[in-house]
């Protein structure tokens, strides 16, 4: 259960998300993801790097083989939330 710990912490699967495609320096991963303060965003880069799920590279950091195993499951997930935040939309009093 230490994956869930990790994983439920806030912005962990978000910083992996981001992190897919290519690495990324810390300012780009903020600008990605509104609402993530630096002090958090610098937490979650020592836990996952320290998990081996993420490791610094020359652009800023980038997946590990295990973090890039992940794409997969994530998928799935990415796919559901485009789902729900569509029918949250849908659900919206009073527009059209």
């Amino acid at each position: 259960m230490a994956a869930m710990d990790l994983f439920g912490r806030r912005w962990a699967l978000r910083i992996v998300w981001e992190l897919r495609a290519s690495p990324l320096g810390a300012r780009a991963l903020l600008a990605r993801c509104p609402g993530l303060s630096s002090s958090v965003l610098y937490q979650r880069l020592r836990e996952l790097t320290s998990s081996g799920i993420i490791a610094p590279s020359a652009d800023g950091y980038e997946l590990t083989r295990l973090g890039t195993a992940l794409g997969p499951a994530l998928q799935p997930l990415a796919e559901w939330a485009v789902t729900w935040a569509q029918e949250q939309d849908d659900q919206k009093p009073g527009e059209a």
